[in-house]
């Protein structure tokens, strides 16, 4: 073959003219490996090289891997050639130093030296080949880490390779990281493996991603949650994509305090990075996004240095090795800031009402309440409860997580009044008045994500005490995804599918209502269908839904928003609550007229339910005609799946068992011949040593039939109703909790807590 390098060498433009034709060949691959089985012989020549060889950095970033070899020959290597990362290999040098290299010999021993006192050639490729290498050129192919190492090889007859050579294949290099990078993100993303290895589904990792915009989490979070998928599989994945090592949370590693002394761990927890050590001086950077071009950017300049080694870590991870040493003990977090009110003299209730806002504004008592708020979230808070207590005595925040309250710290006599009217002040309620309950709300921003509270006040004797309930606004969750039982799940699908009727779901305040009645709405949300919403508060929104606020201040009640609602042409109608008999009669007017409407009311069963709409003064016959089903739910409290200890249940436990089962249902619903999984709370860090972390909800589905809706006719009474739901097919929720304890997501001590079973 005749080479440029024989004659004359391509003039700059004719250089970059070929290169824009071989450019456009490799955009038209999804994938880097055929592009370069396209265009590596053609970009070998364009270099003037007897081999080129790209290495792909692989396994931790531990090895390097070829993944094409262009050859001056017929011969060409026969299995991928794996170079080992050590110090004296030429192409790992480029890997370790990031740094080109260009040898007039490769066999030169004292050139080697030069550049690096150990640095050899290690030539039994070329030796196998039968390759009489002299010249070569490696460079590293770097984006924002290092992706491979191209090398460029030319032969005892052929002049060496020069700065302009070296320039040109910089320029290939460049491109070679471009499309490294973009067709990588093509091919998968972060957790594409674990849809590749059959881990999750295509539909799975989309769900869990919308699950975790929802929460505020990161999607691994919400894997390893969900999907039961460990720290160590998501690493693979997360390393594969990214190609930098993963670290994983170590308490004992020891962060380089040198590096953190002038940055606050605020700003590294906002934005996911910190400094873990130092190598050859090369700061090393944890983060959660690798690939992040403006964070990594910012991190140089904020560390002041030219070069970092960056290794991928979860966000939740790099949080625990930033937070404080008071995150053991909340309390002890908030002594500062304590120290700081006591030196604003003005930050202590004032006497005169004038001084009210100056003391709520104090920016110690703005710092307190946010950091409350930020902890409470951080905890998985879904409210915060600002307690007065009597003289003398400092006032109390609890929190209440997973269902149930507990303390968070307390607050000094003095800064507990400023600090309730704090609160109001962002809720824009009347600071001054102290004697009337009052309702508000307000949005702060908290790690880049904005938290919307619902917030209420109290008059107590002891002073005013303020709720404010954490709103997580997203998109709504599946169906799937809730706890439903499969016969719970084809019910309420079955239901959907309806043209016309009603549908309620029931249980108390903050029981999971609006989430499954959301994600059932998730499945009628279509083009066909208008579907309105009329909510208070709208906490899950979602495309193609027209939702409406509801404002009681101004008398805009849920029966005015049906009524005007039912002008507006809907197809699907989603009321909030029925809490009123003018709501429900609407409700059943518009089930009867041909609208699917869907509702919640707070009701301890589903067939209470019932007596319950009867006695608000329903017409039995309209209403056994509208309705379709009740849904009962509650939230039991899971044991945690890091800590969770399995045992062998004795005779005892089974018969206690079966006895509030039902003997007879035990057998019926295939539980006697089911593989029993009982588990027991231990406690751990991850569940800050309470066994018990997350929630799922426990069902009872009443399907209306026509033999309970002869008995909603009369009036049948509540237990007459319930043992024909019963004989029907539904399962209680003390049926249903016994299920998932037998499953081993739970313990009795939960199912007595929410449905009384009477046994721990």
């Amino acid at each position: 073959m005749q080479l440029e390098i024989a004659g004359k060498r391509l003039s700059d433009h004719a250089f970059l003219a070929e290169l824009k034709t071989i450019y456009k060949v490799i955009r038209q691959f999804e994938r880097i490996d055929p592009a370069l089985d396209s265009v590596g012989d053609a970009l070998r020549k364009l270099l003037g090289a007897r081999v080129l060889i790209v290495y792909l950095c692989v396994e931790n970033d531990s090895k390097l891997n070829a993944t094409y070899c262009g050859v001056d020959s017929e011969d060409s290597i026969g299995d991928e050639s794996h170079v080992l990362r050590t110090a004296t290999s030429l192409a790992d040098h480029v890997a370790l130093t990031q740094r080109a290299v260009l040898l007039s010999d490769a066999n030169d021993t004292e050139e080697l030296c030069s550049i690096h006192p150990e640095l050899r050639f290690d030539g039994r490729l070329c030796a196998t080949q039968g390759w009489p290498v002299r010249s070569a050129i490696a460079l590293p192919i770097k984006g924002v880490m290092l992706l491979g190492v191209l090398q460029l090889f030319r032969f005892d007859e052929d002049p060496p390779f020069d700065g302009i050579d070296l320039k040109r294949a910089a320029l290939i290099s460049q491109i070679l990281a471009r499309e490294f990078n973009d067709g990588h993100q093509k091919e998968t993303g972060p957790f594409g493996q674990l849809v590749e290895e059959g881990s999750l589904s295509k539909q799975d990792l989309v769900e869990a991603t919308a699950h975790a915009r929802q929460q505020g989490a990161s999607t691994a979070k919400v894997l390893m949650d969900n999907y039961g998928l460990s720290v160590a599989r998501i690493s693979q994945s997360l390393e594969r994509y990214y190609r930098v090592p993963f670290v994983a949370y170590d308490p004992k590693l020891t962060l380089p305090s040198s590096l953190l002394t002038n940055i606050s761990r605020s700003y590294l927890r906002k934005n996911l990075w910190l400094p873990i050590g130092m190598h050859k001086g090369t700061v090393v950077i944890l983060i959660d996004d690798p690939l992040d071009h403006q964070r990594v950017r910012e991190i140089h300049s904020v560390l002041n240095v030219q070069h970092c080694t960056l290794k991928v870590g979860l966000p939740e991870h790099i949080l625990l090795f930033l937070r404080d040493d008071s995150t053991t003990d909340a309390a002890t977090g908030f002594e500062d800031l304590f120290s700081v009110l006591a030196s604003q003299s003005r930050a202590i209730q004032p006497e005169s009402e004038a001084e009210d806002d100056y003391g709520a504004e104090a920016s110690g008592m703005i710092q307190l309440i946010n950091r409350i708020i930020a902890e409470a979230d951080r905890l998985g808070a879904s409210d915060i409860h600002i307690e007065p207590s009597r003289e003398g005595e400092p006032g109390t925040v609890r929190i209440r997580v997973d269902g149930l309250c507990r303390r968070l710290l307390e607050i000094p006599e003095e800064h507990c009044s400023a600090a309730i009217a704090r609160v109001k002040v962002i809720s824009r309620l009347n600071i001054a008045e102290r004697r009337l309950p009052q309702d508000g709300k307000c949005k702060l921003k908290l790690a880049g994500r904005t938290v919307e509270m619902r917030v209420a006040t109290l008059p107590t004797v002891y002073g005013e005490s303020v709720v404010m309930r954490l709103l997580t606004p997203g998109t709504p969750m599946q169906l799937k995804n809730l706890s439903l039982s499969l016969a719970n799940q084809r019910a309420i699908m079955k239901i959907a599918t309806q043209p016309h009727g009603l549908f309620l779901v029931v249980g108390p305040t903050g029981s999971g209502k609006t989430t499954t009645l959301h994600a059932v709405l998730s499945k009628l949300n279509v083009p066909e269908r208008k579907i309105w919403t009329a909510e208070d508060p709208v906490e899950i929104t979602q495309d193609g839904l027209q939702q409406v606020q509801v404002q009681s201040k101004i008398n805009f009640t849920f029966a005015m928003a049906m009524r005007a609602l039912l002008r507006a042409d809907p197809d699907v109608i989603l009321i909030g609550e029925m809490r009123d008999s003018e709501t429900a009669n609407i409700g059943v007017e518009a089930s009867l007229t041909g609208h699917l409407v869907l509702s919640t009311l707070h009701t301890n069963s589903a067939a209470e339910t019932i007596t319950r709409l009867l006695d608000l003064g329903l017409d039995p016959i309209n209403f056994s005609d509208a309705l379709l089903g009740v849904l009962a739910q509650r939230l039991m409290r899971t044991l945690c799946s890091k800590c969770k200890q399995p045992y062998e249940a004795d005779e005892e436990e089974k018969q206690r068992l079966r006895h509030f089962y039902g003997e007879e249902a035990f057998v019926k619903h295939g539980l006697e011949a089911r593989e029993w999984k009982l588990c027991r709370a231990v406690g751990c860090t991850e569940c800050g040593g309470t066994g018990y972390k997350g929630r799922l909800a426990i069902h009872e589905m009443l399907i209306c039939g026509s033999r309970l809706r002869n008995l909603i006719n009369r009036r049948a009474g509540l237990d007459e109703l319930r043992d024909q739901a019963v004989k029907e097919g539904m399962r209680t929720m003390r049926q249903d909790g016994i299920e998932k304890i037998v499953s081993g997501y739970s313990d009795y001590s939960q199912l007595v807590q929410v449905v009384g079973v009477g046994f721990c």
